[in-house]
């Protein structure tokens, strides 16, 4: 299996427990791994031999900027299973990540990383 990497998208969403996390939003990371087969695009040198990255960047933006979720882990699974359904992806690993949480403390941010197979979601 093949993959295609995404990394560091950057978007601005409103997800949180706490009010002022919907309110006042913050910025989101996102990373992917997307593991599908590229041996004909390899050898055809053909966008339609593969996946768009336009595409899949408006998909994740989509989410992170137009949906709203209070937890990091509902966003990640929403964008690994929105991924999965409207790509020919296998498997989708994805890891948000939230620079800002309201945590007490020092640290450099929080994030929730999952990977989800194609066959999760056959239907």
């Amino acid at each position: 299996m093949d993959n295609i990497y995404f990394n560091g998208m950057s978007f601005y969403g409103f997800h949180g427990v706490f009010a002022a996390e919907a309110e006042l939003g913050q910025r989101f990371y996102v990373d992917l791994e997307l593991s599908l087969d590229l041996s004909k695009a390899g050898a055809s040198d053909d966008l339609n031999d593969t996946i768009n990255y336009a595409e899949i960047f408006t998909c994740v933006q989509q989410i992170v900027e137009g949906e709203r979720f209070k937890l990091v882990e509902a966003l990640t699974a929403n964008i690994a299973e929105k991924l999965l359904r409207q790509f020919p992806l296998q498997e989708a690993r994805v890891k948000v990540t939230k620079p800002n949480p309201p945590i007490n403390g020092h640290y450099d941010s929080v994030a929730i990383e999952m990977t989800r197979k194609r066959e999760d979601y056959a239907q």
